[in-house]
């Protein structure tokens, strides 16, 4: 495939979507069907994301709750919600899961910035992973050698402007989780 600065670039964006929406899940205060968001359940064989296997509600300020839709895969919710390095606790009352929102405790903040910090990773290498790509694409196309240079400038300034938003949604996300 010929390199194309704006597949990179669309790329690249959407490493930093993903990173939104995983931030969007790290609630501080009230309860928000969003924070289960990024959990993936292993059932029938394979893995899913919790909203393909239970209805996701917040029926109070610090209380979430979960109605899976067939019993047999209330165990299997509960253990990927307590693995989910999200600091819950969830109660089975049959087929619904109720998950009581702890109090953030400075502890709990430090952990929860950790967490951000993962997400942000995991952001940093899928953009470095699509710098990588175009690197090789613009080598394979054979460009001549100042042409070349200049297109791996490019894709270096995007993967700097992208990492350098990534750093950014990072530290306000931080700031949010700290400030009581």
């Amino acid at each position: 495939m010929p390199y194309d600065k704006n597949d990179i670039k669309r790329r690249m964006d959407g490493a930093v979507d993903v990173l939104h929406k995983e931030f969007g899940g790290l609630r501080t205060g009230r309860a928000s069907a969003s924070l289960l968001d990024p959990i993936t359940v292993e059932v029938y064989g394979s893995k899913m994301p919790l909203n393909q296997v239970g209805t996701v509600s917040v029926p109070e300020a610090r209380m979430l709750s979960v109605q899976v839709w067939d019993a047999a895969n209330v165990k299997a919710v509960e253990k990927a919600i307590r693995d989910s390095g999200l600091g819950l606790n969830p109660m089975p009352e049959g087929a619904n899961i109720r998950i009581p929102l702890p109090d953030l405790t400075e502890e709990r903040r430090t952990e929860l910035s950790k967490v951000a910090g993962k997400y942000a990773e995991t952001a940093r290498v899928s953009v470095r992973n699509v710098r990588r790509d175009g690197m090789d694409e613009i080598k394979k196309d054979d460009y001549p050698e100042d042409e070349e240079k200049r297109l791996h400038d490019e894709v270096q300034k995007l993967t700097d402007e992208t990492i350098a938003k990534i750093d950014k949604v990072l530290a306000d996300k931080e700031k949010d989780i700290m400030t009581v």
